[in-house]
């Protein structure tokens, strides 16, 4: 049989054209069996090292302890982490990465796609489309297919996992609210792990009328909860973790894989000259104290409460100047706050920024700002750590883990004022000795996390899934495709005796039958 031509946004990825045993176990991908003399890999068993990257809840109901400080996974390189050649993984998130309200879940599930990728892994990621984007592309390696937009994306990407249910070993479902319901769609055979980053409950409440709202909960909590009840979930944090057991009555096991942090932060020297906007803010011009707010500008992180802090401390702190750092849709009533209440001396509204220069922004700044409602994990958090600036933060799901009371930030108890809060720590900061030590602490806590230890994380998770395809055999071709930059390097495949497979129905594909 030859694959008939397929429309460019249905036609899956394929694997290597490898010598077949007939008589071995049924694996997925359009019913071929697992490759002579490929082995099987071992199952991957937790130990103390990894134990804090991957903590797999038993699914116990009884209420979790106070999360415990993350335990430093593996070295990066570590020689134990396992290879995935052959594997074929499917990751499913709503948006991708370059989209303009893209934020920590899409860096998260890139992060991971790279590093499984790295490992040897056949790599496509699903995800919407804004305007303008291309309904198709290959990054780093990895086939991103895009189809749909917000909304439409799910009904579209449950119908390519729908024809296309048997082309995957592995599948990454990242529920970001509404879950894309893969457990339902792909076979028994093929592993579904579900990714939650935090609980949205009353999130949906800020974006839609009270009976869809309520509809949304109903679909996070009592749908999704049966749907993949058999399926291991990984979240970002341990009060997630305990979100999900007790808001969305979750039973599966769920595992904790945290958000890394960037390795290197280019730092502009001088972010006036290196701008293209009208009206850069030179280092100059930063203001004594600086204070900064990084992130998408929705909702749900109510950077208003940033600008109360520059028009309520402005009589007492004159020189102080708050710096929001980001794009959304808040960006013009937040524009129009700032001219109404003529705080243009004392706030700078500095819309997306290139690394080197928000990183510039950051560093020169004493203390970062968040007033998020809820967070998975608070990856602008760690940023902010990793350039040595302590953060003020509520103390909510996901930024009480990845804020250190008194240590790395301050956390703003129920019944206390942000304000007020962020007014004490910029006293304490006013001493050298204790900036210095908090700086410090900063750096050191923002070093242990890395994306190559969660992505090595990840891949053991994946690693322990019964029946994957092990190391190709002496002389197959590992899948045709670009290098991958990540800390693992790809393996070179054997001299190629024949051409790899391409996408069926694409020019110079061969048929069905030249792969068996």
């Amino acid at each position: 049989m030859v694959y008939q031509q397929t429309p460019l946004f249905l036609d899956p990825i394929y694997g290597p054209p490898v010598t077949l045993d007939p008589e071995a176990p049924e694996a997925p991908g359009a019913g071929r069996s697992r490759p002579v003399g490929v082995p099987y890999p071992a199952t991957a068993t937790a130990t103390e090292e990894g134990a804090a990257d991957t903590a797999t809840d038993t699914g116990a109901t009884a209420a979790a302890p106070q999360a415990p400080d993350p335990v430093e996974t593996a070295a990066p390189g570590d020689t134990a982490e396992p290879r995935l050649d052959g594997v074929r993984v499917v990751v499913i998130n709503w948006r991708d990465p370059w989209q303009s309200v893209a934020g920590g879940a899409e860096e998260y599930a890139w992060r991971m796609s790279r590093h499984l990728a790295g490992r040897g892994a056949c790599l496509t990621f699903l995800t919407s489309r804004e305007p303008g984007q291309a309904r198709q592309e290959t990054r780093e390696g990895i086939v991103i297919r895009r189809m749909g937009r917000k909304f439409s994306v799910y009904p579209l990407v449950m119908l390519w996992l729908l024809l296309w249910r048997r082309e995957f070993h592995v599948a990454l479902d990242c529920m970001n609210g509404i879950p894309f319901f893969s457990r339902l769609l792909l076979p028994r055979r093929t592993r579904v792990i579900s990714v939650v980053h935090h609980v949205h409950d009353l999130q949906f409440n800020a974006y839609f009328s009270r009976p869809v709202a309520w509809f949304g909960r109903f679909i996070e909590s009592t749908v999704a909860s049966r749907v993949y009840r058999s399926c291991m979930t990984v979240t970002v944090s341990e009060s997630s973790r305990r979100a999900m057991r007790e808001k969305l009555r979750w039973r599966a096991p769920i595992t904790v894989i945290h958000n890394g942090s960037p390795p290197v932060q280019p730092i502009a020297t001088d972010p006036a000259s290196a701008s293209t906007r009208p009206d850069p803010a030179p280092r100059a011009d930063m203001g004594s104290p600086a204070v900064v707010s990084l992130g998408r500008l929705v909702v749900q992180k109510r950077v208003s409460r940033v600008v109360d802090i520059a028009d309520r401390l402005r009589a007492t702190r004159p020189g102080l100047r708050v710096h929001i750092v980001g794009r959304g849709p808040e960006s013009e009533p937040l524009a129009e706050r700032v001219e109404r209440d003529a705080l243009h001396d004392h706030v700078r509204l500095h819309g997306f920024l290139p690394e080197g220069e928000k990183n510039a922004v950051l560093a020169g700044s004493v203390l970062h700002v968040t007033a998020s409602e809820f967070e998975g994990w608070g990856l602008t958090v760690i940023e902010a750590a990793g350039l040595g600036v302590p953060t003020v933060a509520y103390d909510v799901d996901g930024l009480r883990d990845s804020v250190r009371h008194g240590e790395t930030g301050w956390l703003v108890r129920e019944g206390e004022d942000l304000v007020e809060v962020v007014d004490k720590a910029l006293a304490e900061l006013g001493d050298p000795v204790r900036a210095a030590e908090i700086s410090a602490a900063c750096r050191t806590w923002a070093a242990r996390f890395t994306w190559e230890n969660s992505g090595a994380a990840m891949t053991r998770l994946i690693a322990s899934t019964p029946n994957l395809p092990g190391a190709p055999a002496t002389g197959a071709v590992l899948p045709a495709a670009t290098p991958v930059t990540a800390a693992a390097p790809v393996a070179t495949s054997a001299p190629i005796a024949a051409p790899a497979l391409s996408h069926p129905g694409m020019p110079g594909a061969p048929s069905h039958e030249a792969a068996t």
